[in-house]
């Protein structure tokens, strides 16, 4: 789901990784901009997504997605950034 919105985002996302190197289970990407990539981990913390900032010596913006992660969490952080992108593309 998540790695999805970053394809269909028309470069607003962008992952880190190639698409045949990606992660099941830690998903690093950053929006265009930095200013945007903090006004995502403003914006997601309010809508109760915490601990989405990227590794430190990487930056950007990540989401681990373990066992605890349900689907919904998954489909949810999907749709915020879909709307995200929308409203700031």
């Amino acid at each position: 789901l998540i790695y999805d919105v970053i394809d269909a985002s028309g470069d607003f996302y962008i992952g880190h990784s190639t698409k045949d190197s990606r992660s099941l289970m830690n998903v690093t990407f950053n929006c265009k901009s930095d200013e945007l990539n903090a006004k995502f981990l403003e914006e997601s913390k309010k809508q109760g997504m915490d601990g989405l900032k990227g590794h430190r010596s990487v930056g950007g913006l990540r989401a681990s997605i373990y066992n605890a992660m349900s689907q919904e969490g998954c489909k949810a952080l999907a749709d915020f950034m879909k709307d995200f992108a929308q409203r700031n593309g």
